[in-house]
Order: C-alpha cells, then sequence, then structure tokens
C-alpha cells in the first residue's frame, strides 16, 4: 500500500528528501499513487523564456523545437529546460482519482494545472504541434498531479487557447493587485501576455500613470492602442543606463521581461523606497540584489511565484471584463495558433 504524501516525494529518483521541482528526474509511471490525479495531456503551455531559448537554439525549426521537448521529457520525467530551469503548465482530461486527492475531481473534467511543468511528472507518447507563435506544444501523453497541486477547472465561456495562455501566467495580474495603489506610476517592462495583465490590473486599481516599455514598437503600440499604458518607451531593458534615462521614476516597477540582465534596468527605474516585482523567469537574484547595493536604491523586491490565493478567477474576470483585452489575446493566443 502507498504512503500518502501530498509533494510528490516518491516521484523523485535518486535524491532522497529532494522536492520533484529541484530534482534531476521525475519518474512519470503508472499506475496511480495515493492522492494523485491522472491528466491525459492536451497541450503544454511552454514558459516564455523557455520557449525563447528553445526556439532560438533551434532556429525557429519546429520539428527541432518538438524533439527538444521530446528529449527533455525523456530524460527529466517533466518539462523543465535545462538551460533556463523553468517550465510552463498544462491542460488536460482527469483520467483518474486516486484516493486521498483533496481537490474534488472527477474523471472526465476538464483542468489547466497551476503548478509548474518543472515538478510535474510527465509523459509523452507523441507531439502533435508545435505552435510557436503562442509558445505551445500539442501533445498526447500523460501527466501526474500531486495532492497539493493547484489547478483550475475551464470554463465553459472561454476558449482554451484563452483560457490557456492566461492562466499561465495568472500569478502575475493577481500579485499586481496586490501591490498597486491608486494614484501610482506604474512601469512595466516586457509588452507579453503578462504584461498585457498586469497593466490591465494596474487600471483597475487606479494607477494613475502606466508606462510600458519593450523593445517592440509592435507590441507597445497594441497595448497603447486598448489603453492599457499611457505611455509607451521602446527601448532594450538590458541597458539599464539608458532605461533610466527614457523614463520617469516609478512607484512599483514589474519586470515580465522573457530575457536576461534586465534586473537594473527595473531597478534603476524604481524610486527610492519603491517596488520591483519580478515575474521573469530569466530574473537572477544575486544580479538584482547586488545591483541594487552597488548602484545604493533602496527597493524592496518581490519575486512572484506564480502562486497568489484566487489569481486563477482574478485574471479570467479581466478577460471577461475587459473586451479589448479579450480581443487582443484572442488575436495573439486563440486564432493565430489554431
Amino acid at each position: 500500500m502507498s504512503r500518502f504524501e501530498p509533494y510528490g516525494l516518491s516521484r523523485v529518483i535518486g535524491e532522497k528528501g529532494v522536492l520533484p521541482q529541484r530534482a534531476k528526474k521525475l519518474d512519470p509511471s503508472l499506475p496511480l499513487r495515493e492522492g494523485e490525479v491522472l491528466i491525459d495531456v492536451e497541450s503544454l503551455n511552454i514558459d516564455a523564456a523557455s520557449f525563447k531559448q528553445l526556439k532560438e537554439a533551434a532556429g525557429g525549426d519546429t520539428e527541432k523545437i518538438a524533439a527538444a521537448v521530446r528529449e527533455i521529457v525523456r530524460e527529466r520525467g517533466k518539462m523543465q529546460n535545462p538551460v533556463t530551469g523553468s517550465g510552463g503548465m498544462l491542460i488536460g482530461r482527469v483520467r483518474e482519482v486516486a484516493k486521498g486527492h483533496p481537490g474534488g475531481l472527477v474523471a472526465g473534467d476538464r483542468i489547466a494545472t497551476l503548478v509548474s511543468l518543472t515538478l510535474t511528472p510527465l509523459h509523452i507518447d507523441e507531439i502533435r504541434a508545435v505552435k510557436a507563435d503562442i509558445d505551445r506544444v500539442d501533445v498526447r501523453g500523460h501527466a501526474i498531479l500531486f495532492a497539493s497541486g493547484i489547478f483550475a477547472k475551464l470554463p465553459g465561456d472561454l476558449p482554451d487557447a484563452l483560457v490557456l495562455a492566461a492562466l499561465d501566467v495568472a500569478g502575475a495580474p493577481a500579485l499586481t493587485a496586490r501591490y498597486v495603489k491608486p494614484g501610482m506610476t506604474v512601469m512595466l517592462i516586457g509588452a507579453g501576455k503578462s504584461g498585457a495583465l498586469c497593466l490591465a490590473q494596474a487600471k483597475k486599481n487606479g494607477a494613475a500613470k502606466r508606462v510600458a516599455l519593450d523593445i517592440s514598437q509592435k507590441a507597445l503600440d497594441a497595448l497603447k492602442g486598448i489603453g492599457l499604458c499611457d505611455e509607451a518607451v521602446v527601448a532594450d531593458a538590458t541597458q539599464g543606463v539608458e532605461v533610466m534615462q527614457k523614463v520617469p521614476p516609478a512607484d512599483l516597477v514589474i519586470n515580465c521581461a522573457s530575457v536576461a540582465n534586465t534586473e537594473m534596468a527595473s531597478i534603476l527605474s524604481v524610486r527610492q523606497g519603491g517596488t520591483v516585482i519580478f515575474f521573469s523567469m530569466a530574473t537572477s537574484f544575486t544580479t538584482a540584489a547586488l545591483g541594487a547595493e552597488g548602484v545604493g536604491k533602496d527597493v524592496t523586491m518581490v519575486v512572484g511565484n506564480g502562486y497568489t490565493p484566487g489569481h486563477a478567477d482574478l485574471t479570467l474576470e479581466l478577460l471577461r471584463s475587459e473586451p479589448k483585452l479579450r480581443a487582443l489575446f484572442e488575436q495573439r493566443y486563440v486564432f493565430s495558433g489554431s
């Protein structure tokens, strides 16, 4: 008889006492153990930093991207990019619920996992499609959700692709809601999907000024065109001094960039005593901590961990209540990837 443990420690291969996220390899084999859920996987939404690295390494070749994903999962028993260390999340249909699982799931439920693929045991039988424009890989395979693993049942009023894209970054707007106060100047670095949701939440919270910064004029035009930012700044976020010279000091900086070396742009752009939220999986704690010290900046630095209570409902409600935001997401992540 299996012993109930909610964190999946028994799925870790060869590293006693190591949690699944840090483990080098997980065991995705069946049958289920107590407290687990078996999911027939339909799609993987790869973390932006991870997919960018995979795409660049493959020269944009989708077959090579598929081969790289297949090899990572075969080698590690989970989707954890060895270069970036990040994963993503998935959607699928519940096949079986083992005794002891607390979540109220039944076979047939369609869900999105809200825990990282870096800690989710995964086996891929087939890669059906790589949708490089939306960081998605459609697969046939199975995954295992632990008793501690959070999830969201897929709603019937929103397309799956829209839900997948939004819930992958649901922690970002939820934490933004906690930190943005009326009258604040808020600066966003990275005009992608998490950035759009963060700006929408900052607007909802009453931010007095919203500044968006990205290297892409097109991405910025899209956000400004639907009223999510008051000011759009084209700049390379890896160039901290250049960014500082282009933007007003912000009360709160939200970093959603998918590239490395953007820590100092964030720190130099916030006022003394301000706050920086790092949602980028490319963030270096060492660079941020020592960098702030080196420029004499008193700044509170928050690492977004992807989970804030109620984050799934908050994010989906943003899409429901903001028609222009939903239209932007559908254009980018539903119709473009269909």
